[in-house]
């Protein structure tokens, strides 16, 4: 497959808005293309194709040294893209005669090709390209393709296009690696399923659905086991003869983020629970504090010492090669007490479970949650197994409710993918004091969620009508449109500017009606701070 064929699928993948369309255009592109090209185009969409030496700041450096640089940079405040600004600009070289690259020729050449000779490679390729194959061969050499295709849509796409459930595809998924050849050959019945026995692979997991008032008066309190939803990052801990793994909820292997808790793992299982940072005398610290270790490759000692984390145990999916999916919660739950018992792991407790004789009973126990920082409360049926994916009736989230502040919107950048030509995350303020007298705003969050596509569109022209400057990308605008903003919690930080941080902020609705001048101070806001937050936790 050439790029310009990968181009194609992009372009495709961008301007189609339907899931079953997507999955449509994936689904042709399996059959169609050849080995090992379809595995590598795979690879890049699920992000498991990563060039290091290929960063943007190189491919930006070659344009530049190209064109104007006022027109540079006018060109991509406009398109609000670096790669399709660059696939755009990039001048037309007469006489070039090449054809343009395959993809297993332009992943193999990299490996092997010195750094100082990758700009001429890649401004080579980019002269044999049209826009289209510019754009993809861009995208696809720094890792940012945001065409609407996630890693777990386009296994779905895989898994209808090889009649499989999507399941059985996502266990083996993490022990093939690209271009995913084995797992190809088994897709079409040439070959049995890649064993993953042993392998530090990834589960799918359990989800669970929102309680509503509703579905509570349909439950039989006998019927139900309660615990708490801790406000931290779900994992599946995944340990062997064959290796150790640390994954996320999706999938994502976040091992080298949390090293201390992979030297503990020791043990030959497979664990459902929920990251946390646990201070001295076990006290659970808010997510705020989570966060200074998420999304590193590596953590430094000191970080270890100032942020210290624990896995809280929910399940037990494996014991050794006995797979414990089948049995129901109540069976699985006697065997991980029993399997924590004998393993005694080290910076893992379980999670505690909560006696109620009634629903009335436990809304009031979950009315403290957030006094206590805790997200709410997890409802399991005695009977359920292990089944993966958000399957109804089996578990509930009983989270507690939001919060909300009127919020006056500051900044605005443009979004990405399908929104990179629309300003979609937008940096918004409360007032304070300043200090002569009268009163400023202060950034206190960013939210590009929550809106409707019609909201979208008039937000957009707004910003557009109402700029008072620009910040490379980032529009700066009038103090005058008060966004309604919830969110989850609200935690001190000495990160930020306003001293606090949010969890999950969305916009609820555009307040149209409300003046500026009327929307909520910082004082406000600081009222509803957890206790023992981040810098607190810190003194």
């Amino acid at each position: 497959m050439s790029v310009p064929a990968f181009a194609d699928l992009l372009e495709r993948l961008v301007f189609t808005p339907g899931r079953n369309a997507k999955v449509a255009l994936l689904r042709r592109w399996f059959e169609t293309q050849p080995d090992p090209e379809r595995g590598l185009g795979l690879a890049a969409l699920t992000d498991e194709l990563v060039f290091t030496a290929a960063k943007p700041a190189l491919v930006k450096g070659l344009v530049a040294a190209l064109t104007d640089p006022v027109l540079l940079a006018l060109s991509h405040d406009y398109v609000g893209d670096l790669a399709e600004t660059v696939a755009l600009i990039w001048p037309e070289r007469e006489g070039v005669n090449a054809p343009p690259p395959d993809l297993s020729e332009v992943v193999e050449t990299l490996e092997v090709t010195p750094k100082a000779e990758l700009p001429a490679l890649i401004a080579g390729w980019l002269d044999t390209l049209d826009a289209s194959g510019r754009y993809a061969l861009i995208k696809l050499l720094t890792g940012e393709l945001r065409v609407g295709a996630s890693a777990r849509l386009t296994r779905l796409a895989l898994a209808d296009w090889a009649g499989k459930p999507v399941e059985e595809i996502e266990e083996v998924w993490h022990g093939v690696a690209p271009p995913y050849l084995p797992l190809f050959r088994w897709l079409e019945g040439k070959a049995e399923r890649p064993d993953p026995r042993d392998a530090p692979v990834f589960r799918p997991l359990m989800l669970a659905h929102p309680l509503e008032d509703a579905d509570v008066a349909k439950l039989d309190p006998s019927e139900w086991r309660a615990e708490w939803k801790w406000d931290g990052i779900r994992v599946q801990l995944t340990a062997g003869p064959r290796g150790r793994r640390i994954w996320s909820r999706g999938g994502e292997d976040v091992s080298g983020a949390f090293p201390e808790i992979v030297e503990e793992m020791d043990f030959h299982a497979v664990l459902d629970g929920e990251l946390l940072v646990v201070r001295e005398g076990g006290a659970v610290a808010p997510f705020a504090d989570l966060q200074q270790r998420l999304n590193r490759k590596a953590v430094t000692p000191k970080m270890q010492r100032d942020f210290p984390v624990g896995v809280r145990l929910y399940d037990l999916l494996f014991d050794g090669g006995d797979d414990l999916r089948p049995l129901p919660f109540d069976e699985r739950r006697r065997r991980l007490e029993e399997w924590v018992e004998r393993a005694k792991p080290a910076r893992m407790d379980l999670s505690a479970p909560i006696a109620f004789a009634s629903f009335a009973q436990l809304a009031e126990i979950r009315a403290g949650a957030r006094a206590a920082s805790i997200e709410g409360l997890m409802l399991k049926r005695a009977d359920s197994p292990y089944v993966a994916g958000r399957q109804k009736g089996f578990w509930w989230k009983w989270k507690r409710d939001p919060l909300s502040v009127d919020a006056v919107m500051m900044y605005a950048q443009r979004g990405h993918g399908k929104r990179s030509s629309f300003y979609s995350d937008y940096t918004f303020g409360l007032w304070r004091p300043d200090g002569n007298g009268g009163e400023e705003l202060v950034p206190v969050g960013k939210a590009y969620s929550g809106y409707t596509d019609q909201e979208l569109v008039w937000l957009d022209r707004w910003i557009r009508n109402h700029t008072v400057s620009r910040f490379g990308p980032v529009r700066e605008v009038e103090k005058s449109l008060v966004l309604e903003v919830v969110f989850d919690a609200a935690q001190l930080s000495n990160r930020h500017k306003s001293g606090v941080a949010l969890r999950f902020p969305r916009i609820l609705r555009i307040r149209k009606d409300k003046p500026a001048g009327e929307a909520d101070r910082l004082e406000n806001l600081m009222n509803l701070v957890e206790k023992g937050s981040a810098a607190e936790a810190a003194d």
